[in-house]
């Protein structure tokens, strides 16, 4: 069992391991627009935990986000606990 805890208000969403972070993310009050990592506007900030994130995928590499930023919209979690903020 995964959980994203949001660092903006301390709420928390539970998820399966490998799981895309999309769905608890929007419940956690992440805003959403494409959906398909184009527009950034789910871009949130990894405060602990980045290690329990997969890889950044072409999407995000080629918007040159920094080393603790990642879109929502495009992140699956491995395991354990990832504190974001957006």
């Amino acid at each position: 069992m995964a959980r994203i805890v949001s660092g903006n208000d301390g709420q928390e969403a539970d998820l399966t391991d490998g799981d895309q972070i999309k769905d608890s993310c929007e419940e956690l009050g992440v805003p959403f627009n494409c959906r398909k990592g184009i527009c950034g506007t789910c871009l949130i900030e990894v405060e602990d935990g980045m290690e329990n994130l997969e890889e950044k995928n072409d999407r995000e590499v080629d918007m040159g986000l920094s080393g603790n930023q990642r879109l929502a919209c495009q992140c699956r979690i491995k395991s354990g606990i990832v504190k974001i903020k957006y």
